[in-house]
């Protein structure tokens, strides 16, 4: 998106200047045009990669939007409404102004007798391949509605599923953060007041209270450090997210990470088996429907898998034949393909296999809230207790020399 500054007239003549975000000047011209101005002038603003990041952020268009649209277009359609005047009702409906110019934009572009996929394919950023893959499928077959309102359904799941697993981690990350903070001023702030009294004995002090000791000295004199580390380990994991190799180390160790690497591998499997079924569905040819799936899974380990399965299926080989091999790949997924691929009813038993893995996923996500809220307890009364009995056995044993 771009920003394009115009000076216009409206409809009674006087003067207007301003502002507008859109994607081409075209765009911007349009729409102009549809809040009644007439333009003098347009033009591009030079702005830095900061501000363009920023403003890309707070104007993305969340997943929620897309599904909204999948939805009313597909109503209007079997309604018997045209595309075109469609799309144009949907802008007028589209809060998000970002959404609402990308929409515009691809009326416009289908008005002017493009395909709505085509079109589409023009913000990957906003429709994915897979969502454009089955559009244009639909374009194919003239069943575009079904194919739409059928989108929005598995675009909510998978939104609905990104949410339980962020809504699984969002609980034990808030209260493990609160404890690192508020055990952090305390350190700096409140336990150097108390240091005094500590030690006004002289005598030996316990462990747990040396302990406290040399923590709240080192947070107060390179509190720094902390922050340099930090810093440091930020950097150097952008530097292995970027390269190849250190990525594909990153997803294989999250597949095989204790206690969280099951619900990964089983958001995966739900991933690849429900766009691959959908695009079977949707009568994409299954090498094509790979090809799609291997950029929708979201981790390089199985994206390579499926790249190499896909030159097995040219070779006229099973679709099974690289994932027996490997071992990141559990067996039952294996096998119902297998039976899927002998019966001739693979997209059917890949559905199944999706509903399954999702019910697994929701169960090892409730059993991750169970397990961590105790675990999260005994940490914070550990820490509670090491804390008191630092503060308070020096005291005590102050008292009874007394």
């Amino acid at each position: 998106m771009a920003i394009y500054d115009y000076r216009a007239k409206d409809q009674e003549g006087l003067p207007a200047a301003g502002a507008v975000v859109a994607p081409s000047e075209n765009v911007a011209y349009n729409i102009l045009r549809d809040k009644n101005l007439y333009v003098i002038s347009l033009r591009l603003r030079a702005r830095s990669q900061i501000t363009e990041s920023l403003l890309n952020y707070f104007n993305r268009v969340k997943e929620k939007e897309v599904v909204f649209f999948s939805r009313q277009l597909s109503v209007m359609i079997s309604a018997g409404v045209p595309l075109v005047k469609a799309l144009k009702t949907i802008v007028k409906q589209t809060q998000n102004m970002n959404f609402k110019v990308i929409i515009s934009d691809i009326a416009d572009e289908v008005e002017g007798g493009a395909k709505l996929s085509a079109s589409l394919g023009k913000y990957p950023s906003v429709y994915t391949n897979f969502f454009t893959q089955m559009v244009r499928s639909a374009e194919t077959t003239g069943k575009l509605d079904e194919i739409l309102l059928y989108l929005a359904d598995q675009t909510e799941k998978d939104y609905d599923l990104k949410g339980k697993v962020k809504g699984a981690l969002i609980y034990p990350t808030f209260i493990l953060t609160a404890l690192v903070l508020v055990g952090a001023a305390m350190m700096i702030f409140v336990v150097p007041q108390l240091i005094a009294v500590l030690t006004a004995g002289g005598g030996e002090l316990p462990v747990s209270t040396k302990m406290l000791i040399f923590v709240s000295n080192f947070l107060q004199n390179y509190w720094w450090s902390i922050i340099l580390f930090i810093a440091i380990i930020v950097v150097i994991m952008r530097f292995v997210t970027r390269s190849e190799q250190g990525q594909l180390f990153i997803d294989r160790f999250k597949i095989h990470m204790p206690l969280f690497g099951k619900i990964f591998q089983s958001t995966y499997i739900v991933r690849f088996s429900r766009s691959l079924s959908t695009l079977l569905v949707s009568g994409v040819p299954l090498g094509q429907g790979l090809d799609i799936v291997a950029d929708v899974v979201g981790n390089i380990v199985y994206h390579d898998l499926v790249r190499e399965t896909i030159t097995e299926v040219q070779s006229g080989n099973s679709i099974t034949t690289v994932f027996l091999r490997s071992k990141d790949v559990p067996l039952m997924l294996t096998q119902m393909m297998s039976v899927g691929e002998q019966s001739g009813r693979l997209d059917q038993i890949l559905a199944k296999v999706g509903e399954f893995y999702a019910r697994d996923l929701e169960n090892s996500l409730n059993n991750l809230v169970t397990l961590i809220e105790p675990v999260i307890m005994i940490i914070m009364g550990a820490a509670v207790g090491l804390l008191v009995s630092a503060i308070m056995l020096p005291i005590y044993n102050l008292s009874s020399a007394i």
